[in-house]
């Protein structure tokens, strides 16, 4: 039974059409450094899922489309590169802190559902998105949340 999610991403860090350029339309999903985000990764999220894209931090602020989940977590490999914007120096191969998912885009939606439109909707008045302090960036979705803003995306 697959289980929904919401996955925040920056366009200028990382767009849907940058998903939709990959190789396969997958990628991983990397550079999460929230603990309970992390969490999600690596124990919650299975094989199948499904995952709304959002724009975050855009104009407008969106959900944009539908991926799954195509890998289950494993360690973030950019923890480990000095180089990589989210090394971290605590993070080692032996203890792996940071953890990854892989996915694949299914649907990039007719029309951008946005952040404002979201609040104007009784139905998703518990919608994780729109509660104060949510700063998480991989969160879980109830099915009835997934189900309308897919049918809203078009």
């Amino acid at each position: 039974m697959a289980v929904y999610w919401l996955f925040k991403s920056e366009p200028s860090v990382f767009s849907i059409d940058d998903l939709a350029k990959a190789k396969n339309q997958t990628t991983y999903w990397n550079g999460v450094r929230n603990y309970q985000a992390r969490n999600f990764l690596r124990d919650s999220i299975k094989m199948g899922d499904k995952v709304l894209f959002y724009h975050s931090n855009a104009e407008p602020t969106a959900v944009v489309g539908i991926c799954k989940v195509v890998r289950e977590g494993y360690p973030d490999f950019t923890a480990l590169d000095p180089d990589d914007d989210h090394y971290d120096p605590k993070d080692s191969p032996e203890k792996p802190v940071w953890y990854m998912v892989d996915i694949k885009l299914e649907k990039k939606f007719k029309r951008p559902v946005t952040l404002e439109e979201l609040k104007q909707i009784p139905a998703l008045k518990d919608f994780l998105l729109l509660k104060r302090g949510n700063r998480l960036s991989v969160f879980p979705v109830k099915k009835s949340e997934f189900d309308t803003l897919v049918k809203l995306g078009g």
